[in-house]
C-alpha cells in the first residue's frame, strides 16, 4: 500500500493524524504561504474531508492560497495582539520565511534570517504594509465556532496571535506552535493546554486541557 504523500515540512501533517484521525474536522493555519507548499493542513483536506481557514499576510500568497484552496475560507492579513493599535503592520518578505518586522526581538537576527531565507529560496526580499487583525475578529466575522486544529507557524510572533484570541469563547482543540520562544508560549497557555509533543525541534503540539 502507497503510503500518504506529506506536504507539510519535516511531515508534520503525518505526525499530525495520530492526533487528527477523524473526517469533517475544521482547521486554521496561519502562515499559509500559497496553501500548498510546507501546508500543515492540505493533508487533512484532501485526505479526511476537512474545511478550513487561511491567514496568509503576504498578498500575492494569499491570492494562491484562493487558486489552490478553493474550498478554504482565505484572509490577507497579519494577526495581531488585542491591544494592537494600527489597521496595518509592516512586514519583510521571504517567502516561506516572511516575517513581522519586531518578530524576532533582534534587527541583526531579524536580517540575518531575511538574508538566509532569500538565499535558499532565491528570491529578493522587501518590505510591506499588511492588514492587522486579531484571529477573534476573524472568526467572529465568519461565524466560526468549533475549531478542531490550528496550526500556527508565524516567524516568532506567535504570542501576538495568541494574545488576540478570547480562549473563554474560542477554544481549538489541538494547536500546533511553532514554538521559537517556548518558554513565553508555555507559560501563556499553562492553564488552557498542555503541551504533548515536540513534532519537531520547534514545532510544538499543544491539547486543549478541556479536550
Amino acid at each position: 500500500m502507497t503510503s500518504a504523500k506529506s506536504f507539510s515540512l519535516n511531515q508534520l501533517d503525518l505526525k499530525l493524524k495520530k492526533y487528527l484521525n477523524y473526517k469533517h474536522g475544521f482547521f486554521i493555519e496561519a502562515g499559509a504561504n500559497d496553501g500548498i507548499n510546507q501546508s500543515n493542513t492540505l493533508y487533512f483536506e484532501k485526505n479526511q474531508n476537512w474545511k478550513g481557514l487561511l491567514i496568509e499576510p503576504i498578498a500575492e500568497l494569499a491570492y494562491r492560497c484562493k487558486i489552490n484552496r478553493p474550498k478554504c475560507i482565505i484572509e490577507n492579513c497579519a494577526l495581531v495582539h488585542f491591544d494592537y493599535e494600527s489597521n496595518y503592520i509592516e512586514m519583510r518578505y521571504s517567502n516561506l520565511m516572511s516575517l513581522v518586522k519586531g518578530a524576532m526581538k533582534s534587527e541583526e537576527k531579524e536580517i540575518e534570517h531575511i538574508r538566509r531565507g532569500c538565499e535558499l529560496q532565491d528570491i529578493e526580499s522587501y518590505e510591506v504594509q499588511v492588514p492587522a487583525r486579531t484571529l477573534n475578529s476573524i472568526l467572529e466575522q465568519h461565524i466560526i465556532e468549533k475549531i478542531d486544529f490550528l496550526s500556527l507557524d508565524v516567524e516568532g510572533f506567535e504570542l501576538s496571535v495568541l494574545q488576540g484570541i478570547d480562549f473563554d469563547k474560542y477554544r481549538p482543540a489541538w494547536m500546533l506552535v511553532e514554538a521559537r520562544y517556548r518558554d513565553e508560549i508555555d507559560s501563556f497557555l499553562k492553564q488552557l493546554y498542555e503541551p504533548v509533543a515536540e513534532l519537531s525541534h520547534h514545532d510544538v503540539l499543544y491539547k486543549n486541557l478541556k479536550f
